[in-house]
């Protein structure tokens, strides 16, 4: 609400010589202004919204406590506001009772207007300073400078104290609401999808948060003022601001929750077809098992001194937990269906990959004979296009690597020898100078 922060300060002098007639009728046109001023400040404070809740609402805590004391200073502004408007009033009535006053008449009007000669009753209940253990007088003697001095404090405090809890009120429960709502609508949908409490931990953390916010409501609505922070150094009224931890963590638990919903949702979209692109790796990782245990016994036939690794069976454990992975698809079981299938994606590519190293290692040894022979040929072919195809010691080496390479089993360590032995002789006639000493000393070896 649009209330002033306080009552204009008392703008007249302090006791003095006498005033003359136009110094005292500029302070009572002070005055009259200061006494509306008040008055308005006191009428809006009296209408603001804030109070008005104050007064019909169930408090407790700390709220509880400044508000009895707030619901004192007010009445006592009222009291000190009639004193005020008593003395202003017959400050008028010594002023209007002459045209032109004499000096006993400006007299009583110095001391009116700027002596302590307001007479306020004491409460007793509300003490503007600290107990000093004396007993407490009946009445209080204010000039009027002092007891606009009075009001302004006892008016500042009260107007704080209801403008915080205002501000409390209309900040923080509709945040609540809203969020409330939008927890009713993302439980629903978690209930759709099978996150629920004691299922899954999203929906134990839905309890949670239901629990937070039920309860938040009830102390923001009871005690505000347990949920203010006031301002550092700020005189103003309300200065601060309301303390939204409570809620800013219970929204972001409930934003990490609606991802989560979200994830078991693109789950129950896609579910199909990441089922159906694990039968199928699931399915290559099989066949390439099954081809590198072929590929084993033929190496171990076809090729001697050679260590052949052994060859794992399929993947079973993979194959049942993805027939569960479909029981679940089958069942609406999405919130478990969610994590089973982020694993099998991972441990179904990571099979793929051992299957197809498994059948890499049992096939070297076919590479390498495969190699060895197409390295034969290769030089074969070579010496065949210089003309030394019929050459006796080339075709005596290429028979016998050849023998040894086309045998089962194949020794790959005397093969790679015959091969070897065979290359060298067709470099040797192959290198210019070196066919004539070849052929004068007629190797056999």
């Amino acid at each position: 609400m649009g209330v002033a922060g306080s009552f204009p300060g008392f703008a007249g002098k302090p006791p003095g010589p006498v005033m003359d007639r136009d110094e005292a009728d500029r302070a009572l046109a002070r005055l009259g202004a200061e006494h509306e001023a008040i008055e308005t400040s006191l009428l809006a404070l009296q209408d603001h919204a804030g109070r008005r809740l104050l007064e019909g609402a169930d408090l407790t805590g700390v709220t509880e406590e400044r508000w009895a004391a707030a619901e004192q200073s007010i009445t006592l502004l009222w009291g000190y506001f009639d004193a005020y408007a008593g003395a202003l009033a017959a400050a008028r009535k010594l002023r209007s009772g002459r045209r032109n006053p004499g000096r006993d008449d400006l007299v009583a009007l110095t001391d009116l207007l700027r002596g302590d000669s307001v007479t306020v009753a004491n409460p007793g209940a509300v003490s503007p300073g600290p107990s000093t253990g004396a007993p407490a007088r009946l009445s209080e003697r204010f000039t009027l400078e002092e007891l606009v001095d009075r009001m302004n404090g006892l008016y500042a405090r009260s107007l704080d104290m209801v403008v915080a809890a205002d501000s409390v009120w209309s900040a923080l429960p509709a945040r609540i609401d809203l969020l409330a709502a939008e927890l009713r609508r993302t439980r629903s949908l978690a209930h759709s999808v099978g996150v629920r409490p004691g299922e899954h931990p999203s929906g134990d953390d839905l309890e949670s948060i239901t629990e937070e916010l039920t309860t938040l409501r009830v102390q923001v609505i009871s005690d505000p003022l347990a949920f203010w922070l006031p301002g550092p150094g700020s005189a103003a009224p309300g200065g601060g601001r309301p303390d939204t931890t409570r809620y800013d963590r219970a929204a972001r638990a409930l934003d990490d929750v609606r991802r989560e919903v979200e994830a078991v949702l693109l789950v129950r979209q896609d579910a199909e077809q990441r089922l159906v692109r694990l039968r199928d790796v699931l399915s290559r990782a099989d066949r390439t098992l099954a081809e590198a245990r072929s590929a084993r016994g033929e190496v171990l036939a076809k090729i001697a001194a050679s260590e052949v690794p052994a060859v794992s069976g399929p993947p079973t454990a993979l194959h049942e937990r993805l027939a569960a992975a479909s029981e679940h698809r089958r069942h609406a079981r999405w919130s478990r269906l969610s994590p089973l299938l982020d694993s099998l994606e991972r441990e179904a590519e990571d099979e793929l990959m051992r299957a197809r190293d498994s059948l890499t290692s049992v096939t070297a040894p076919l590479a390498v004979r495969a190699e060895l022979r197409g390295r034969l040929d290769a030089y074969k072919a070579k010496v065949a296009r210089h003309g030394l195809a019929e050459d006796p010691l080339l075709i005596e080496r290429y028979d016998a690597a050849r023998r040894v390479l086309w045998s089962a089993p194949c020794d790959l360590r005397v093969a790679d020898q015959a091969v070897l032995r065979y290359q060298r002789a067709a470099t040797d006639l192959l290198t210019p100078g070196s066919r004539g000493e070849h052929d004068g000393q007629g190797e056999t070896s």
